[in-house]
């Protein structure tokens, strides 16, 4: 026959419950253990353009900088072509653990959709993470041009239309785009645009005065600090830190001829929230180094960094600029 006591069944409750009260903490904790700290393996950022260019150069420093904080390698893969569209694609259909990226200027998202017959849609199928730097555009001219400013300038085109050209880096590229918003704010629609392969060639042939000017992204800095080209104008809303005396083309009394080339990084959607904003802070903390600044100082870029809000403040503005303009100017490169 059992015997009913009291004390035995109190003290088998208590154990029952302290053990249940134990699991309930003790459970969460190894989960959490079982989740590995990101990151665990190395990264892959994918860039758009070839080695050694300006996107190049700056995602190889950003990435250095933030391997060392991150403890991991980063690995760049080049995938140029279609002005960014194919490395885009690539991030797109990476999956989202936090282990590929996308840098490459904003137009990729800014522009790219109205210049491409693409279904990729940049603002729809990426999350942007953060701004990581810009190079503003200068207004540089041929060394034997007469004219000493932008108001110069535009009075020579207004007076033998048809007869002046410009240079740029390509068609719908950011040095097009800022050339034909140069065009409209100072109503010169006559000025025959001459694409080339990138920037480095348009810029010779300024050297070289077979076009009258080009919309430099800081290629021109030792050819302008020589006097081989002239300089007329910032082509951006403030003034460049790298020639702080220049008057910026709406200083010169044509408002709307701005534009930055702004560099930034996406991830593919639903990459987990907490990734993406320690990708973030390490972007704020490699941007801030010595180094990087003198590194990007020496592409005539600035480590200006934007955090996720901004960033996507900026492609929101841009976007609407240049979709406007591509339209109204009927610019494509398909």
């Amino acid at each position: 026959m059992n015997t009913f006591h009291p004390k035995r069944h109190i003290l088998r409750r208590v154990l029952v419950c302290t053990l249940l009260g134990f699991s309930t903490i003790v459970t969460p904790l190894i989960s959490h253990a079982q989740t590995p700290a990101w990151p665990q393996k190395p990264i892959r950022v994918v860039v758009g353009f070839a080695p050694g260019g300006t996107t190049d150069v700056i995602a190889r420093l950003v990435s250095q900088a933030m391997s060392e904080a991150l403890g991991q390698p980063i690995v760049i893969d080049n995938k140029p072509g279609a002005s960014g569209n194919i490395a885009a694609a690539e991030v797109v259909r990476a999956a989202p653990d936090g282990y590929t990226f996308l840098i490459a200027p904003t137009s990729v998202e800014t522009a790219n959709p109205s210049l491409f017959k693409s279904t990729l849609l940049p603002s729809r199928d990426l999350t942007p993470v953060a701004g990581i730097g810009r190079t503003q555009m200068y207004l540089v001219a041929k060394p034997q041009m007469p004219a000493k400013d932008v108001k110069d300038l535009v009075a020579l085109a207004k007076a033998q239309p048809g007869k002046m050209s410009y240079a740029s880096a390509g068609a719908g590229t950011p040095p097009h785009l800022a050339c034909e918003l140069f065009k409209q704010a100072t109503h010169t629609p006559d000025i025959t645009h001459i694409p080339y392969r990138g920037a480095a060639p348009a810029l010779q042939d300024v050297l070289s005065g077979q076009a009258d000017f080009v919309c430099d992204p800081g290629i021109a800095f030792p050819h302008i600090k020589t006097g081989k080209v002239k300089l007329l104008g910032i082509v951006s809303a403030k003034r460049s830190p790298f020639f702080p005396d220049l008057p910026t083309v709406a200083e010169q009394g044509f408002k709307g001829a701005d534009l930055d080339i702004w560099f930034g990084m996406w991830a593919p959607n639903n990459t987990p929230a907490d990734v993406l904003a320690r990708m973030n802070k390490e972007i704020g903390k490699a941007l801030a180094q010595t180094n990087v600044k003198a590194r990007y100082g020496d592409l005539g870029a600035e480590t200006t960094w934007l955090e996720t809000a901004e960033f996507k403040t900026l492609l929101t503005t841009e976007g609407r600029v240049l979709s406007s303009l591509i339209r109204e100017q009927k610019i494509s490169v398909d």
